[in-house]
């Protein structure tokens, strides 16, 4: 066995060294195209896929080293005739799939955007929005879009392409109209749709006061990388719903501190701190006294 694995070794090094510089770039762009795939997924019910496809595989691997002859006959005619079942049965998520590797990312790659602005300012305008609402007990369901993108959801509301501001979310969520049951989505800073239509949570586990505005922002959180901010009619109270999980009743400083530590990297906090030394203390002031990080 150890003479196998020296053997190994020895031809991988010998195949690295016959690497020529097309080659590094071939398995760079590979390695960059797999890891940025597997990002995508591994918010989504993929994921378990994946993990699933990747056990199946190994059983294959190890049935062929044992030679396992029955069964490996057996599960490589599952997997020959299986492909085709496959894209019919997750036909949504490799949809997804490719429509989440579309030129955002790429261009955000190759190109440095200045987001960080509209970012801080739609999160200002939702939290001033989200503190009336609260207080007016005003339901309302804010899907911010992260790096999953939600064309379908926002095609199942009215599109819109409108700066974020208070107003505006208030309007919009005002009992009589007419997109008030529906969720808000925003992208980059902009609202794009409104009165969108949220997939349910299945979690069994779930409070029975929770009612359908939180299971769709649970749902919504589940099946996206989302961020997503409810507020209860019944109660008033705030909360967010990151990766399926509810953090509920936030005041508003807790909850522009939460929204900005899961949209804005933290690269870009640091620059805006060195561009505007004096944000920190507005900010301090305008929050009664408290810190951010406090």
């Amino acid at each position: 066995m150890e003479l196998n694995f020296t053997e190994l070794f020895a031809s991988i090094g010998r195949y690295l060294l016959s690497i020529n510089i097309t080659g590094y770039l071939d398995i760079a762009i590979l390695a960059f195209v797999t890891y940025n795939i597997l990002l995508l997924v591994r918010s989504t019910k993929a994921a378990s896929l994946l993990k699933g496809l990747a056990v199946f595989f190994a059983i294959i691997m190890l049935s062929s080293l044992l030679k396992l002859h029955s069964i490996y006959f057996i599960l490589s005619r599952v997997l020959e005739y299986g492909m085709v079942a496959f894209l019919v049965l997750f036909q949504p998520e490799l949809r997804r799939i490719l429509e989440q590797m579309g030129s955002r990312r790429f261009v955000r790659f190759f190109s440095h955007t200045e987001g960080g602005n509209h970012l801080e300012q739609s999160i200002d305008q939702t939290v001033l929005a989200c503190a009336e609402m609260s207080q007016s007990r005003t339901g309302a369901l804010i899907v911010f879009e992260r790096e999953m993108r939600l064309d379908d959801m926002i095609r199942s509301g009215t599109v819109l392409d409108a700066a974020v501001s208070s107003e505006l979310l208030k309007n919009i969520f005002f009992v009589k109209a007419p997109m008030h049951d529906g969720a808000v989505i925003i992208r980059g800073g902009r609202v794009q749709g409104a009165g969108c239509m949220l997939p349910l949570s299945r979690n069994e586990n779930l409070s029975r006061e929770l009612g359908m505005r939180h299971r769709a922002g649970i749902g919504m959180s589940e099946n996206s990388d989302a961020v997503v901010v409810i507020v209860s009619e019944e109660t008033g109270s705030v909360s967010v719903a990151v990766g399926g999980m509810l953090k509920r009743h936030l005041k508003p400083e807790t909850l522009g501190n939460l929204l900005r530590n899961e949209l804005i990297p933290q690269d870009d906090l640091d620059e805006d701190k060195q561009k505007f030394p004096l944000l920190k203390l507005l900010r301090t002031k305008l929050n009664g006294g408290t810190s951010d990080g406090e």
